[in-house]
């Protein structure tokens, strides 16, 4: 039986660019969207040529902005995505939203277009912390999308940004609570960083952006997870929490390394050619990618087989992520490499000291709830 295959789908827009983000995104005054869906039909159907048949696991349309797509699109991708890559059991199918009125008035187009899950990027519900952050919407619009995704969907889940300036534990507190007083079953939870080459970057170099300490940032931290098990919901990976069963499946599949193949402007994938393990990436600019693909079929911008110490490297700095750790027969059988060869043993020696990982039943290793605090600390010690 071939892999399942988690299929992710990058629409690369925005209506506008937040200060913090550098993500591949672009905004645009006029979106040829006919000529955007032709080439990620036209991108897909040349990746399932050469992967041939395999039973799809997930779709995820991530951005970018994807609910600035019509639902027309959507359907039409995800009726291409199936007949492709025909599916064992239904496919969890991810949309990322942003709580506008105009993109939460197409919801439950969405829906009817066989989107089974959706993500919302809530990120504040603080007017002034959302103006801040650059976001378009309001509190109000954010409870009323999440209200609305409730009633729609099977599955839904949303983003929220901490340690923002002067932000207070019991501010955070009262943010998560009204947030997750919806019933939504999964919650993404990023610390606000500083990326090069964004405004909020400028503004941090100047001295005119000041983070809270990781002292600070710990503390929000811890009170996420109190928050987020009042309502029911354990943390499953560093930043993302979930009610049992409610775990995001496509997202997993990143985590779990296991195959990934990515259509659309700068997607990247992880995916068997030939026996081989193979890193992808797409052209980044959207107008680009379009008439690469429409030149040659696809978007392809460069194709690598990763080497075993590659493999077992990206597969030790994905799985340390999740809470229930790495299992050795199966980062094994993906990487060629034995876990205990992948790991400086001094370094988990003392890690295990510290209490920062520990061993699974199965033999193999986690990050403790004290070492996923500390993971970019952790990772560059442990990995060879």
């Amino acid at each position: 039986m071939p892999e399942p295959l988690a299929l992710y789908v990058h629409w690369p827009f925005c209506l506008s660019r937040c200060p913090y983000c550098d993500f591949n995104s672009h905004v645009r005054e006029r979106i040829d969207e006919r000529r955007f869906r032709a080439a990620l039909l036209a991108d897909l159907a040349w990746e399932a040529g050469r992967l041939g048949p395999r039973p799809l696991a997930s779709i995820f349309f991530g951005g970018g902005t994807p609910s600035l797509m019509s639902p027309e699109t959507v359907a039409a991708l995800i009726e291409a995505a199936t007949r492709a890559f025909p599916p064992a059991t239904p496919p969890e199918i991810t949309l990322e939203a942003n709580p506008t009125s105009v993109e939460a008035a197409k919801l439950a187009g969405f829906r009817a277009a066989g989107v089974n899950r959706i993500s919302l990027g809530i990120q504040a519900l603080d007017d002034s912390a959302l103006a801040f952050l650059g976001r378009r919407h309001s509190a109000a619009q954010a409870l009323a999308a999440l209200e609305t995704a409730r009633a729609l969907f099977p599955r839904a889940s949303f983003d929220l940004i901490y340690a923002r300036p002067g932000q207070t534990r019991a501010a955070w507190r009262a943010e998560l609570r009204r947030a997750l007083a919806f019933g939504l079953d999964h919650l993404s939870l990023y610390q606000l960083t500083i990326e090069p080459g964004t405004p909020f970057a400028r503004l941090h170099d100047r001295g005119e952006l000041v983070l809270p300490g990781e002292d600070a940032q710990a503390a929000l931290y811890r009170a996420t997870e109190e928050e987020a098990a009042r309502a029911g919901l354990a943390p499953y990976e560093v930043s993302n929490y979930a009610a049992p069963g409610a775990e995001s499946r496509h997202n997993l599949a990143y985590w779990r390394y296991l195959d990934y193949a990515g259509i659309g402007p700068g997607a990247h994938g992880r995916i068997m050619v030939g026996g081989r393990l193979t890193a992808t990436a797409r052209v980044r600019a959207p107008e680009a990618w379009a008439e690469a693909v429409e030149r040659r079929g696809h978007g392809v911008r460069e194709e690598e087989e990763l080497s075993a110490a590659a493999r077992a490297r990206e597969a030790l700095l994905m799985g340390l992520r999740l809470a229930e750790g790495i299992d050795p027969a199966r980062f094994l059988a993906r990487t060629g490499v034995a876990l205990a060869d992948a790991l400086d043993p001094a370094a988990l020696a003392a890690a295990e000291a510290e209490g920062l990982v520990a061993r699974t039943t199965a033999g193999g290793i986690a990050t403790t709830r004290a070492g996923r605090l500390r993971l970019d600390a952790l990772l560059p010690r442990l990995v060879r």
